[in-house]
């Protein structure tokens, strides 16, 4: 597995542990980088401080374009996917959309329900088509 797929997964059960602990998203972070099992590496620091950051605009764009569902409706881990993917789309220039998608969508393949990699892939493509008007 490529070192920054086990990253997204890592940052993913970062902010999974911190919605079912029912704390801030991002505030285990620090816990699991001094437990150090699994090491946390500098991209997953990097993805779940963006998202905890970023959080209330990464949940607006997800809520425009969610028909028909509700942020709160959603299986944690989906939202989780989802919150990753469109920081990696917004934010990081290095990652080529299609990377971001894909990349969700093997998450959501891997740890989700069958119908949220087609749930996943077709809310980020929404977000990917809006990319430019939601940067300005």
């Amino acid at each position: 597995m490529a070192a920054r797929t086990k990253a997204r997964k890592r940052a993913l059960d970062i902010l999974f542990e911190c919605e079912l602990r029912n704390l801030p998203l991002g505030q285990t972070l620090a816990d699991r980088i001094a437990i150090g099992e699994p090491p946390v590496n500098e991209y997953t620091i990097t993805l779940v401080e963006g998202v905890a950051q970023h959080l209330a605009p990464i949940d607006e764009v997800l809520a425009a374009r969610a028909k028909g569902w509700t942020l709160a409706r959603m299986p944690a881990v989906d939202r989780n996917i989802l919150r990753l993917a469109v920081f990696e789309i917004m934010h990081c220039d290095d990652v080529p959309d299609e990377v971001a998608v894909s990349e969700a969508v093997g998450l959501a393949r891997e740890l989700s329900t069958d119908e949220s990699p087609g749930f996943v892939n077709g809310l980020l493509a929404a977000v990917v088509r809006d990319k430019a008007s939601l940067a300005g």
